[in-house]
């Protein structure tokens, strides 16, 4: 299939050598067409994007502030599509934050992402040193075998629905006073028949947070099918990811960010990380906001569970809303069709 390269090209960048370089030998033999001017873009519903992005000295290019404003402004320019990025700094900072953004953006116009869908090279190629080990090549070499390995991934990879999909819900909320609860229950309810449905709850210190084992403890552990601090994580959640075909998030926001619970979910997930990758699992999530946020709960999510821990992203695959009083968020004006709207989103992914 053929890639589209969105390669946003801008003044202030002045040196885009190395990722025009990366790009035409990683993509050498792809059917692939660049396009540079984010004004003048054509019809990119159903297509297949790689989103490549050069940041200047201070993290920023013009050109993908455009695509930006027009990604937010037109809500269904991505329909169809499927992306991956790869976002090349001209220093140490910025690479990550600049992608989450894009993702986030491109997954509100309607475009899925693939499990871990980012190659970010910081100015100095540090962050491939283990790659570059692992493949005995210089820190270049790294790059350039992940952006090929990605971009194949793209051109060719799919999500299969499922006849019977299993959903996995967490949440570290009571049922009675959480906004984000009730809406997953009306959400749940709107599903109906012919999904396996499991719920289960991380509060009151259920589960401890990763202490930062050393990787090969955390391998060795892994293999066994175990975590070195045990508990509710390796008896009930980690059977639970393996069975399911999606993760619902349900995402109170905490000072702009996941909850301590949910925090300490993802981090535990490194254990199972390291034997297997989530490709063929989903995430959604519900994030709800007592006054403002949650599009920064969102981008976590992004970065954590489909960037980092290889989780597909589905198209728009958050419901985000703002509501404080306990049950205010089922009186927001137009939820229900938000509501009708998200349950679609997931039966629409999952289902054949």
């Amino acid at each position: 299939m053929e890639l589209l390269v969105i390669h946003p090209s801008a003044d202030e960048v002045r040196d885009d050598e190395r990722l025009s370089a990366v790009l035409r030998d990683a993509l050498s033999g792809l059917p692939h067409r660049t396009l540079t001017d984010m004004d003048g873009l054509p019809d990119l519903r159903g297509r297949r994007l790689l989103f490549a992005l050069a940041l200047g000295e201070y993290g920023v290019n013009s050109a993908c502030l455009r695509l930006l404003r027009r990604l937010r402004a037109e809500p269904d320019l991505l329909e169809g599509c499927t992306a991956a990025l790869v976002v090349d700094g001209a220093g140490e900072l910025y690479t990550k934050s600049a992608a989450s953004e894009l993702a986030l953006a491109a997954n509100l116009a309607g475009s899925a992402l693939l499990g871990r869908p980012l190659v970010e090279a910081t100015g100095s190629l540090n962050n491939f040193r283990v790659q570059a080990k692992n493949l005995g090549t210089d820190l270049a070499g790294a790059y350039r075998a992940a952006v090929r390995e990605l971009a194949e991934r793209l051109a060719c990879e799919t999500f299969a629905p499922r006849e019977t999909p299993s959903i996995l819900a967490l949440h570290a909320s009571s049922y009675h006073t959480s906004n984000t609860m009730q809406l997953w229950a009306q959400v749940k309810r709107r599903l109906g028949e012919g999904f396996d449905v499991a719920e289960i709850g991380l509060r009151n210190g259920a589960v401890s947070d990763c202490a930062g084992c050393p990787y090969t403890a955390c391998l060795h552990f892994g293999e066994k099918d175990r975590c070195f601090y045990g508990g509710l994580m390796q008896d009930e959640v980690w059977p639970a990811i393996r069975r399911c075909d999606a993760v619902v998030l349900l995402c109170p926001n905490y000072n702009d960010a996941l909850s301590a619970n949910l925090t300490a979910f993802v981090n535990r997930l490194t254990g199972l990380f390291r034997q297997t990758r989530f490709y063929d699992k989903a995430v959604f999530a519900i994030v709800v906001s007592g006054y403002s946020g949650g599009d920064t709960v969102a981008r976590q999510i992004v970065s954590a569970m489909n960037m980092n821990k290889s989780f597909y992203l589905p198209p728009r695959f958050s419901m985000i809303e703002t509501a404080n009083d306990p049950g205010e968020a089922l009186r927001l004006p137009g939820v229900e069709g938000r509501l009708d709207a998200f349950a679609e989103r997931i039966r629409g992914t999952l289902c054949p």
